[in-house]
């Protein structure tokens, strides 16, 4: 029973990192976005073909669905749903579950600062969460299970996630769905060093103490509701600047996997018939380096919806 537990545990945590992979932050209420705004959507044209890429969250509220005419009619004008990992796949995430862990009878404890671990403790009861509970895990996987915490206290659920939607939508309706990289390949990317990972910790328990967390979120959910790369840009460094060890962490989870991105996008404009619909967490399309921007450099024509 108690193995039995962990895994559903595991699973909860599992979700809370991949919701760490769109905006790295958790959503708190923000207003009403008005009918005229544009959306996290962006139609990519070459001259044989087009695609749309749409910036997700991977939490949120069932109040958001269906999701506004503009995405709802491009996701019915693609034959295909792209995402970064089928996160319905149940088997893949199974597999993906022994990454989170140490090795028994290893715990947490050993693994971070005897004072951020006390912090981290004290903080558990707002969440509901035992320290029993997090003690097998690797201390991001751990901190991540207080950030799914605090979206959920606000509110915003991973069975929520746009992510999510979009795949059920698919599989419903039998539209294929691909993957840009997959659950496994994910899950690589948080796997770090044990002085990464203390200063992660460290820094992402300082966030949700002080607030700051819930404070990045306000502006980062209300800049992705409104369609403004910009402001989502500005406030994830505002985030880095106060953060120990959240800079380099953006830029191994965000910017050095365009490149490989970008690739499978050309693809699909340049080698198929079929218009896919590609959805990425919505970081990815903001800025220099993001795929919009380096996709409009390749020369494509690319308008925001």
């Amino acid at each position: 029973m108690e193995t039995q537990r962990l895994k559903a545990f595991a699973r909860q945590g599992l979700l809370a990192v991949f919701a760490a992979l769109a905006v790295h932050a958790q959503a708190a209420a923000v207003a009403d976005v008005p009918a005229t705004t544009k959306h996290f959507l962006w139609e990519v044209a070459s001259l044989t073909n087009r695609i749309y890429l749409y910036g997700t969250i991977h939490a949120g509220r069932k109040e958001w669905f269906p999701l506004p005419a503009a995405i709802e009619d491009a996701f019915n004008d693609s034959a295909v749903l792209v995402v970064e990992a089928d996160i319905t796949d149940e088997a893949a995430m199974r597999q993906a579950t022994p990454a989170m862990l140490l090795a028994p009878p290893d715990t947490l404890r050993n693994h971070v600062d005897a004072a951020d671990y006390a912090r981290f403790v004290k903080l558990l009861p707002r969440y509901g969460i035992t320290e029993a509970q997090v003690a097998p895990f690797k201390p991001f996987m751990a901190v991540s299970m207080l950030v799914f915490g605090e979206w959920a206290r606000n509110g915003y659920l991973p069975q929520y996630g746009i992510d999510a939607y979009l795949i059920r939508r698919a599989k419903a309706e039998l539209k294929p769905v691909q993957e840009l990289e997959g659950v496994e390949a994910q899950m690589k990317l948080m796997q770090m060093d044990e002085a990464e990972a203390q200063k992660l910790f460290a820094g992402t328990v300082t966030a949700l103490e002080d607030g700051l967390t819930g404070d990045q979120v306000n502006g980062m959910v209300d800049a992705w509701r409104s369609g403004d790369p910009a402001k989502l840009l500005a406030i994830a460094r505002k985030y880095n600047d106060l953060i120990p060890g959240a800079r380099e962490f953006e830029e191994r989870l965000i910017w050095s996997r365009h490149e490989a991105m970008l690739k499978k996008l050309e693809g699909y404009l340049n080698d198929s018939r079929d218009r896919h619909f590609v959805a990425v967490g919505a970081l990815h399309l903001a800025g220099e380096r993001g795929l919009v921007e380096m996709l409009r450099k390749r020369g494509y024509r690319v308008t925001q919806k």
